[in-house]
């Protein structure tokens, strides 16, 4: 199959590169940032335009051949690259052009988070997204999109006024609220599963200043930190967002206020207090660097499994169950993740967007984090029963961008059945063999596909 790729990708006549396994930079571009997906690709086009991408889709549907879409290769199961296929890296399509008299920002399908912030914000304006600056803009607004702005401007897709597609049969299309309603409806938390995205059109919002703290608490102290945590997030306002790390050394806690800063240290600085005298500061913070701060930490090459689920709320289970994993963690840096939702994106419906879990209050993450492919049985194993665990108190649905599986029931489970024989039906249309299946995939409707 791999041989019949390659003649296809001659007879396409490509201008970029292409590069296959006896180029000098052929183990460069084949790596992504887990560490465990340590694939050997066909091929790999190195896209410089939309007709580049158009010729790859059509060279891959022709050989029937694996096709993995690589935008910032932050795909935690490994689905932004493959064996012997091919993989369209959209790296080079990575301009950012504001629009400032609009407030709007077009967003080409290969930029990295740093792109988008380092357009805007100086500008005096974001665009709500992750907490992780090398992050890919396609995959995470596909998703959905959840970060430090989210409770005061919603998720990414809530953001999102259109999108430049290239289908399964090498078509470029647009699809907003009013062209192609329900392709926006689907590509709002339903993944790469429609096509490849060359460029994404957003909304920006005013902003302004932001403080920042941080805490760090002793193990023994987590459960009543968390309790209390859990007590003076509810009566903040939208302004505000906590975070919660534990590991098997303690628990750390940051928290961002996005309004007034009169107001900031009244609210951050209880969190200074949760379990006794923690340590931490409080301060202003350039959203540049609060974007980049956990970046080292979640560094390329690293390797890492997350599984995740929604909580309304920090309930008394999920805390016991939170310490009790996080003491048998097999290295330091297993750690369970929580970021705190509600506000505004509680504002849209969720039948609204393929987006499942608009009404939970948290989302956590069992996230095993390590360096050596001797752990790999431990740590995988350790975040696969953490995730367990904490998946006793959670709600039903999950967010399809941080799964560190995939598979038949992953997608059927995040989505739940309504939306995902809406979702399927949408699938069916567009791309009726399933070549776009490596992400949480989604079969087409009335088809044997793959």
């Amino acid at each position: 199959m791999s041989d019949l790729l390659l003649r296809e990708l001659s007879v396409a006549a490509f201008d970029c590169p292409v590069i296959t396994s006896g180029h000098e930079d052929y183990d460069r571009y084949r790596k992504v940032w887990n560490g465990v997906a340590d694939r050997r690709p066909a091929a790999i086009v190195r896209a410089r335009g939309l007709e580049d991408v158009r010729k790859a889709v059509v060279a891959a549907a022709r050989a029937r051949t694996l096709l993995a879409v690589r935008g910032g290769g932050h795909s935690l199961p490994g689905l932004s690259t493959c064996d012997d296929g091919l993989v369209l890296d959209l790296a080079q399509l990575n301009d950012v052009v504001v629009d400032q008299e609009a407030q709007t920002v077009e967003v080409g399908g290969g930029a990295l988070l740093r792109d988008l912030d380092q357009a805007t914000i100086p500008l005096g304006y974001v665009v709500p997204a992750g907490v992780i600056s090398h992050t890919g803009v396609a995959g995470l607004t596909l998703g959905g999109g959840m970060g430090w702005a989210s409770r005061k401007y919603g998720l990414t897709i809530d953001s999102l006024l259109g999108a430049e597609l290239v289908t399964a049969d090498g078509n470029r299309i647009w699809t907003s609220r009013t062209s192609d309603p329900e392709l926006f409806w689907g590509i709002r938390g339903g993944g790469g599963n429609f096509g490849v995205v060359t460029r994404f059109k957003f909304r920006m919002h005013p902003f302004g200043s932001i403080v920042a703290g941080q805490w760090n608490y002793e193990f023994g102290r987590t459960a009543q930190a968390l309790r209390t945590l859990r007590d003076l997030a509810r009566e903040r306002p939208r302004d505000f967002t906590v975070t919660l790390t534990a590991t098997a050394s303690g628990l750390g806690v940051a928290a961002v206020w996005l309004g007034d800063e009169r107001l900031a240290d009244a609210m951050l600085s209880p969190l200074g207090e949760l379990a006794g005298a923690g340590t931490g500061t409080i301060g202003p913070m350039p959203y540049l660097k609060l974007q980049s701060r956990n970046d080292e930490h979640f560094a390329s090459s690293r390797r890492y499994y997350a599984k995740g689920g929604f909580w309304r709320d920090i309930g008394d289970e999920a805390i016991a169950h939170i310490v009790d994993v996080v003491a048998r963690a097999p290295t330091p840096d297993c750690e369970i993740f929580a970021v705190q939702l509600g506000g505004a994106v509680c504002d849209i419906s969720d039948a609204a967007t393929a987006y499942t879990g608009r009404n939970a209050g948290y989302y956590w993450l069992s996230e095993p984090v390590w360096d050596d492919p001797a752990d790999d049985e431990a740590c995988l194993a350790w975040g696969r029963a953490a995730a367990r665990s904490l998946s006793d108190p959670s709600m039903e649905g999950n967010y399809v961008n941080e799964l560190g599986d995939a598979g038949a029931d992953v997608a059927r489970e995040a989505y739940g059945t309504e939306k995902y024989q809406r979702l399927a039906r949408l699938k069916a249309r567009l791309d009726p063999d399933n070549l776009f299946r490596l992400n949480q995939n989604i079969k087409p409707a009335g088809t044997a596909a793959v």
